[in-house]
């Protein structure tokens, strides 16, 4: 066992999620797509920030609320993101720690402001995003802690730092030092991914075998495979990897793992409060019961009743106590 070693490391954006709860006029009046997510400029965050109503700030980032999971069910996580020496990267850290995650990135001291996502929920409990990531797109390569990479069971990759150059290498070579280590590389698929210019060098990634674990839901499955339908797309992107996974909200969710298909149902929610971190949930409950080497069905449930925690309420990571709720 390696000193300080991990159940799972996780590499993905260091946000700041800002929420409010807005009329669909809201959505409408500011030009946002209703489920969305789409990127701002700084000045472009200031503005929505200043038309939004009362808010809730809470440390975000998709990888960063699964490991706030995965610490609530009882593992060892870690996390690797950049922030920034301001007052937002101080909440952000203090808020990694107290949940028992395992956060040392340095902040930087010059560039981008630590990063913020802007969430409005409707209503319907839709969530729709604005995220303007600032300094968490800084993270380089050099800025990775390679020693917690190798000690951790499985090394979880957020899709959302695909694009920019600098994340994208630093998740690479990660990913590198994991399968060097022998351990797993997971990686979650995200909805920027779906744009032109991007499509290609991510499936070039996991043809290139870097990838052991994918999870997408339906929409991106599709976007990614170029497929029409859902066996189509299950067809084309599970030869790829060891295991495929694919969320489909109310419908539940399905895995692919040596030619088996398994589905489960989604787990009962008394009341959809809030959808925000209904993926990220899903993979901390899977991701902690693969690494208690549990089956297939079992991890896809371990998934679904994570999220139907976090959809209960306003926010993206567990108040419940997810030990008692997810038997791992």
């Amino acid at each position: 066992m390696i000193p300080g070693a991990l159940d799972i490391v996780a590499i993905g954006d260091a946000i700041v999620d800002v929420i409010a709860t807005a009329e669909d006029s809201f959505l409408q009046a500011h030009g946002l797509t209703k489920g969305s997510m789409q990127l701002l400029t700084p000045e472009q965050a200031d503005a929505l920030y200043a038309a939004m109503g009362p808010a809730r700030e809470i440390s975000g980032g998709s990888a960063a609320n699964s490991m706030a999971g995965v610490a609530a069910l009882g593992l060892n996580a870690g996390f690797i993101g950049q922030v920034a020496d301001d007052q937002l990267g101080d909440i952000f850290a203090h808020d990694m720690k107290s949940l028992g995650v395992r956060f040392e990135t340095p902040p930087i001291g010059y560039g981008p402001p630590t990063g913020r996502c802007l969430i409005i929920v409707t209503p319907d409990a839709q969530r729709t995003m604005n995220t303007c990531p600032g300094a968490s797109h800084e993270l380089t390569p050099q800025r990775l802690d390679e020693q917690m990479i190798r000690s951790a069971s499985i090394t979880f990759l957020e899709g959302y730092l695909w694009g920019p150059e600098r994340p994208r290498h630093a998740m690479l070579r990660a990913a590198q030092m994991a399968h060097e280590a022998e351990r797993t590389v997971a990686f979650t698929l995200s909805e920027s991914l779906c744009i032109p210019g991007r499509k290609e060098g991510v499936l070039g990634m996991i043809e290139g075998g870097m990838i052991d674990v994918l999870f997408a839901n339906e929409d991106e499955a599709l976007l990614l495979a170029g497929a029409g339908d859902l066996d189509s797309a299950i067809a084309k992107l599970s030869p790829l990897v060891s295991t495929l996974i694919v969320t489909r909200g109310p419908a539940g969710a399905l895995g692919m793992e040596a030619g088996r298909r398994v589905e489960v149902p989604a787990a009962h929610v008394e009341k959809v409060v809030d959808t925000t971190g209904a993926g990220d949930l899903f993979a901390a409950g899977f991701l902690a019961a693969r690494c208690r080497a549990r089956p297939l069905q079992r991890c896809l449930e371990a998934g679904s009743q994570a999220a139907a925690e976090v959809i209960s309420h306003f926010g993206a990571r567990p108040e419940a106590n997810l030990k008692d709720l997810v038997r791992l």
